[in-house]
């Protein structure tokens, strides 16, 4: 056929956006420019959000990552449950459908978890790589019952949580069963297919598990933010489950939180760092390392009222703080590198989950310097674009963050950032 005219092409896209609108909250200010920032980041979010037979979910990104991504997902619905509750409810349908119901160690599938991604392409279609649908996320099944938990708080939808309530058990489940495979209380991941990822937290590069100095961390591998989210999802559900009148599964799940908070602080502070270690090793050593995942244990309510002072003050300083948002790995550390992908850089999803983190703990200056600094740094981007990451050097007058060359670009958590840390500056 002949390609259409311009006027044809857009008039058939906005009768396509309207016909599949995604409910979503307009953000107008007294500034163009940040209108303009905000008009970018819910045009890219809308972009990758992908009708399934399930209901809305956001794509992670383009071009490496267009695809479903349970990790992804749950996280841009949380950042945007103020914004687009719709979203969250999209994520949840397809996570709960597509949720592992028999342990297949060639996809890292084990009854109940979550699914890490599915890809469609000729290399997962003749079983080259495992990724058709491959479940090797130990954070995403604790972040699926943590965003039902948070998506009711904000809809109080009570008939679709009981519809997916088989799902959130068997998550659960898995999260007892599976995910503690010792026994210690803690979840940890140690990949089953050799053709899978080494490391399964957010951060999932080869390198982004180490000890202080330097030497990678050997499995089964208990990273301190998976501990923040499981601590979340016990919480949520016990919550859920009063709601639905099964109190004592609501009692034992609230004493699992309380007990998971206890052991959490005895294995994982360090007075040393000033910081929660980055994860547990295999032999139960923790890899003293300051790194951007112990402030997601503020996102989870998790830290102590002391430490979490203590956190946000290290979390705020030169260390990690560049100017355009949080480092990944704190400048000084053993693999510290400004443009690695995880050992240095910046991650705007991170960093508005660090916002987040802080003003629920009242530390709503620092949140605001965050949002400032997200801000900031879309209007340096090209096309006022949040990117993936960028490069963790210092903020330099008149220059602009230093791009990571191969970001994703739209990538949804990245969009999702400026409505997160916006919500957290304002205390929404």
């Amino acid at each position: 056929r002949e390609p259409a005219s311009f006027v044809r092409a857009l008039a058939a896209l906005r009768r396509e956006r309207r016909r599949r609108a995604l409910p979503m909250a307009r953000i107008e200010t007294s500034s163009a420019l940040v209108d303009e920032i905000f008009a970018r980041a819910l045009a890219d979010l809308r972009m990758l959000v992908t009708d399934t037979p399930h209901g809305p979910y956001p794509y992670a990104g383009v071009p490496w990552f267009s695809t479903v991504f349970g990790r992804d997902g749950s996280i841009t619905a949380l950042e945007t449950l103020w914004l687009a509750p719709r979203l969250g409810e999209g994520v949840l349908e397809v996570l709960a459908a597509t949720q592992a119901r028999a342990v297949d160690p060639a996809r890292d599938a084990e009854p109940g978890k979550i699914l890490h991604e599915a890809r469609s392409g000729e290399l997962a279609r003749l079983g080259e790589v495992p990724f058709a649908r491959y479940y090797g996320s130990v954070d995403a099944t604790p972040l699926f019952v943590l965003l039902a938990g948070r998506w009711h708080r904000r809809t109080g939808d009570d008939a679709t949580i009981a519809r997916l309530w088989p799902a959130l058990l068997a998550a659960l489940e898995w999260i007892e069963r599976f995910g503690d495979g010792d026994g210690d209380g803690f979840v940890e991941y140690a990949r089953r297919s050799e053709r899978g990822l080494v490391h399964q937290g957010w951060k999932d590069s080869e390198d982004a598990i180490f000890h202080a100095d330097g030497r990678p961390a050997e499995g089964p591998i208990a990273l301190v933010e998976v501990q923040a989210y499981v601590h979340a999802a016990w919480t949520e559900a016990a919550r859920l489950a009063e709601r639905l009148g099964e109190h004592e599964r609501a009692a034992d799940w609230r004493a699992r939180a309380r007990a998971l908070a206890e052991r959490f602080e005895a294995r994982f502070w360090s007075d040393e760092l000033g910081c929660y270690a980055l994860a547990l090793d295999g032999a139960k050593r923790p890899c003293l390392v300051r790194t951007s995942n112990a402030g997601h244990a503020l996102l989870a309510d998790l830290a102590s009222a002391e430490r979490a002072g203590r956190l946000a003050e290290l979390l705020m300083s030169p260390r990690f703080f560049t100017g355009w948002g949080i480092r990944t790995v704190a400048e000084g550390e053993a693999r510290y590198v400004p443009i690695s992908y995880h050992n240095g850089s910046v991650w705007p999803h991170d960093t508005a989950l660090v916002a987040t983190g802080l003003s629920r703990y009242g530390y709503t200056e620092a949140a605001v310097r965050l949002f400032e600094a997200l801000l900031d740094a879309a209007a340096h981007s090209e096309l006022r674009r949040l990117p993936e990451l960028f490069c963790g050097f210092r903020r330099r007058p008149g220059a602009g963050p230093t791009p990571y060359p191969s970001a994703c670009s739209p990538q949804a958590w990245a969009a999702a950032a400026l409505p997160a840390a916006l919500a957290a500056a304002l205390g929404l």
